[in-house]
């Protein structure tokens, strides 16, 4: 066999090893989907995404429906998004097992625990824009409508706006897991992430600046967790860089 054919072949054997993966990913996600259908079911699952809204319009008042199917349809989608949240460990396993092989023994013990903090940091970003910044943000901008206008938000303008922020907030939550491969890969070094430090610091508010409304309330809501997650990567950095070093780094 030719180092041509050879080459083909272990591509191909990778696009196979890749699909299944893919696929894995998918059934995980879609056992997860089936199973929050039966329950708590599409209806309440929007109803508990649409609360903050709800609890900051004036009692009794609803979200409205333009599109003749959208009753139907954005509860399935948010249904399917939820899913995907929920089996983040599962495809971000899948991920780590794809490219194990090709791995050395100590790079491996950073993988894993990357796989699982990351899994966690989108989480936990997407929880604290649910439970803390929505409330916050919605009464803040209900607080500014005139008294002539009946707020009345479309459902799928709603969904689009939760998802957004959910996903900008679970983004900016992996600053950790940026900070120690970065500092692994030896991009860059500790020392100067400290030294930047006043930098990353305009980013962050400019970052929030950008991907949150043009309010107060939900830019510092982004901005500062971004500054502390920035100082925690940098405080873990060193012990993940200690603990997944080759023999001959520590010779």
């Amino acid at each position: 066999m030719t180092d041509t054919a050879a080459g083909e072949e272990t591509f191909i054997s990778h696009l196979i090893e890749l699909r299944d993966r893919l696929v894995k990913s998918s059934i995980g996600i879609a056992l997860i989907c089936a199973a929050l259908m039966l329950w708590p079911g599409p209806a309440a699952i929007y109803d508990y995404i649409a609360r903050p809204m709800i609890a900051a319009l004036p009692v009794g008042s609803k979200m409205i429906a333009t599109g003749v199917i959208a009753p139907f349809l954005v509860p399935m989608k948010v249904t399917l998004v939820i899913a995907f949240i929920l089996a983040l460990p599962w495809v971000f396993y899948q991920l780590w097992a794809f490219i194990a092989p090709g791995l050395y023994t100590h790079e491996k013990k950073l993988v894993l625990p990357l796989v699982l903090s990351s899994s966690l940091l989108f989480m936990g970003g997407v929880a604290f824009c649910y439970f803390f910044v929505f409330g916050r943000v919605f009464k803040f901008i209900g607080d500014f409508a005139p008294s002539s206008i009946a707020v009345t938000p479309d459902i799928e303008n709603y969904l689009d706006f939760v998802m957004s922020m959910c996903l900008a907030f679970g983004a900016t939550f992996e600053v950790p897991v940026v900070v120690v491969i970065l500092v692994r890969m030896g991009v860059v070094s500790v020392a100067k992430l400290k030294e930047v430090r006043p930098y990353a610091i305009v980013g962050a508010f400019v970052i929030a600046a950008i991907v949150t409304p043009p309010d107060v309330v939900s830019q510092l809501a982004l901005a500062l967790p971004m500054c502390l997650l920035f100082e925690l990567g940098i405080m873990v950095a060193p012990v993940f860089v200690k603990h997944t070093q080759a023999p001959e780094e520590t010779a």
